[in-house]
């Protein structure tokens, strides 16, 4: 079994104890290993065959070891299975309804047995929950709001970027296990260019020339049906195979002669509007194009077929990055050679968000300092939580400046990588930060968030941002429309006011890499650009393992034309530090909207 599906028992038994009334360092456990196995690197399947090894891992005792033990030999956990004939299944899909949490989903079990979304809707609709206590009236139409946007989000049939990224890595390395017949195995399809969820995936896998291709093209479509994670085969033709992964994915695969490679992934990556404007500019120049090859539209001669880049240049046009084919431009771009040099993971010198222990982190500073060091970064901030994040633990004042100092002092263990002291400070209701001005102007770093109040109305959710981007102090917002993918619905409010302010004061906005939200989005970072804003593009990691995800917050901000000179973090240290808005520490904020909540 894989990692995330033991974390998902796990985190589903929490879930229904929580609602069950349990204390809550019962529930906590399996939430606290549930997030452990979430962020660790190795198999717990393989760390649990030594039983020393796996009780060395933080939150796993004899009972928890026991529980791991029993989720690996049976596929589940009997207390989740207990708790499951108390309560039905569907209950927990209420706890991805934003304004809900187990509580509340416990109080509505209670009064009505509502167990699925649309019971939920119902009891709303009838105005039967405004009476319950903890709700009212404003409650009960944000919860309609909530229902609303998970029926759309859990009907899409879609995955998260890095979910599809993982699968496709897992099957293509099983694919080239084929032997000699086969030469790679390419992602194509919204994968490749870097959507933010995926429906399906793409794979190409070329066949090594020579013999009895059609035996070789065979044995290999053989060994993908006996690929361990596949939960059916969907289709089985001559040169496709196509399977639903346990996961839910599914994956098609085309098997394909070398010689028509270019042309098949050119067709195969989309998107489906680019394709259809790359025909008719190939029908207009006398030829056809399609997924085997450019040709002529009398007699059929190849023009090009072996490379992307071949075609494009029959075509006329400059290359473009798989990211850019959307059809938004960049057709007209390529022909008149303007074209972004779009950024690259390489060009990243730092990470500007992330979590230690000081907060809601699992790592130290020195850990996550030293991986950080090892991909080859130049420095790294550690932005803890601040007070109002009490779920996180979040740091006052206090415990703020004490958090410098421990930053300052753990440099000296990290030689190599500059370590700067930063704060994820929350944005109030009102607009105003969560820390003392004289305590955010001794930090290197000051990145702002709102993660409360999220259902404000448009024009008061602007000005709440407005009043923080004023604020002379903020230097970065982040994940600025507090959207998690497939999960949870931005932020309303009005973006190029927001972004127009960003500009005028200097403040940076965040492309945050962290798959669950890659916020900003294409969309607005491509509104950011045509502004002047600054972008940083940072992990939000909350273990050394986060970190890696940098490449999905470039995959993205490729997708928004975003080059090297637009992001902070791709300068050195010292002309990143210039690049940040200079905090005044003479300055005094600007009141917020209105009095502090």
């Amino acid at each position: 079994m894989e990692n995330r599906e033991i974390a998902r028992i796990l985190r589903e038994t929490a879930q229904l104890l929580e609602i069950d009334g349990a204390i809550i360092g019962r529930y906590r456990s399996y939430e606290k290993v549930a997030d452990l196995l979430g962020n660790l690197t190795d198999r717990i399947e393989d760390v649990a065959k030594d039983e020393k090894k796996l009780k060395e891992l933080p939150g796993i005792g004899e009972g928890m070891a026991e529980h791991i033990h029993e989720i690996l030999k049976t596929g589940d956990y009997s207390l989740r299975q207990k708790l499951l004939k108390k309560y039905p299944p569907t209950i927990l899909q209420l706890l991805e309804v934003p304004s809900l949490g187990p509580k509340r989903v416990a109080l509505l079990w209670k009064k009505f047995k509502c167990a699925n979304v649309e019971e939920l809707e119902k009891i709303a609709r009838e105005g039967k929950l405004r009476d319950l206590p903890g709700f009212g009236e404003k409650s009960e139409q944000a919860i309609l709001k909530g229902a609303e946007q998970f029926k759309n989000l859990a009907g899409s049939g879609r995955v998260q970027l890095n979910v599809a990224d993982e699968e496709s890595r897992k099957l293509s390395a099983y694919i080239i296990k084929a032997g000699q017949d086969v030469e790679s195995v390419t992602a194509a399809g919204s994968l490749r260019r870097g959507k933010e969820t995926v429906g399906d995936v793409d794979l190409l896998v070329t066949m090594r020339p020579g013999g009895d291709s059609q035996k070789h093209t065979h044995a290999v479509a053989e060994h993908i049906l006996k690929y361990p994670e596949i939960k059916r085969a969907l289709a089985h033709g001559e040169n496709k195979v196509s399977v639903l992964l346990e996961s839910g994915l599914q994956v098609d695969v085309r098997l394909l002669a070398k010689k028509s490679f270019g042309a098949a992934l050119l067709y195969f990556t989309g998107s489906k509007q680019h394709n259809v404007e790359l025909r008719g500019r190939a029908n207009d120049m006398g030829w056809t194009l399609n997924e085997y090859a450019l040709t002529t539209l009398k007699g059929g001669k190849v023009v090009a077929r072996e490379t992307e880049e071949d075609i494009y240049a029959k075509l006329k046009l400059d290359y473009i990055e798989p990211e850019l084919r959307e059809c938004t431009g960049e057709i007209e771009a390529a022909e008149h050679h303007k074209l972004p040099k779009l950024i690259e993971l390489g060009d990243i010198r730092g990470d500007l968000q992330m979590h230690t222990t000081a907060s809601d982190g699992r790592n130290s500073i020195e850990e996550m300092g030293e991986t950080a060091r090892k991909l080859g970064y130049e420095y790294i901030a550690l932005t803890d939580h601040s007070q109002a994040v009490t779920v996180a633990n979040g740091m006052d004042e206090r415990r703020t400046i004490a958090q410098i100092k421990k930053i300052r002092a753990a440099q000296e263990h990290v030689p190599g990588i500059r370590l700067l002291a930063g704060i994820e400070v929350d944005i109030k209701k009102n607009g105003a930060l969560d820390l003392h001005d004289d305590c955010l102007a001794q930090l290197d770093v000051v990145v702002a968030s709102v993660h409360s109040y999220m259902n404000l109305e448009p024009a008061e959710m602007t000005d709440r941002i407005l009043a923080a981007i004023e604020n002379p102090y903020t230097q970065i917002i982040a994940h600025p429309t507090g959207r998690l993918i497939l999960r949870r619905e931005p932020f309303e409010y009005d973006m190029e006011q927001i972004l127009d302010a960003a500009a005028k004061h200097g403040v940076a906005m965040e492309c945050n890499a962290f798959p669950d939200r890659l916020d900003l989005k294409d969309v607005h970072l491509r509104m950011a650009k045509q502004r002047g804003v600054k972008i940083v593009i940072s992990t939000d990691s909350h273990s050394t393992r986060h970190l890696s995800f940098m490449n999905y917050g470039v995959l993205t901000a490729r997708r928004g034309w975003i080059e090297k000179q637009d992001v902070i973090n791709a300068r050195p240290l010292e002309e990143m530090l210039a690049a940040l808005r200079p905090k005044s520490h003479q300055a005094k904020a600007k009141p917020a909207m209105r009095s502090a909540d």
